[in-house]
């Protein structure tokens, strides 16, 4: 459960919405072919075009104060991955 806390009261998202908010804001960037659960799977399982849950290859963790997420996508090939990185960044912020 990710809280925060301000004078007017308690927020809370569970981890499992906010994993399923931030993989969805991603896999909708240009230049991302998929999202995979780890580098180690491979790409063959993420262009055979199956639509898994929004949340394959998102983790969510606390660190003290600090959210942090890592994100395993597949770059179309060719693409830029600095500006493809760039844009998702900013869509993940945005929606976030």
């Amino acid at each position: 459960m990710i809280s925060m806390e301000n004078q007017y009261g308690t927020i809370e998202i569970s981890q499992e919405y906010f994993a399923n908010l931030v993989g969805k804001a991603a896999s909708e960037c240009f230049g991302v072919v998929g999202m995979i659960n780890s580098p180690a799977q491979g790409l063959r399982s993420a262009l055979l075009g199956r639509k898994d849950a929004p949340d394959k290859g998102v983790r969510v963790r606390t660190a003290g104060e600090r959210l942090i997420v890592d994100l395993h996508i597949v770059v179309l090939y060719g693409m830029n991955i600095a500006e493809v990185t760039k844009s998702i960044v900013n869509k993940v912020r945005y929606t976030v």
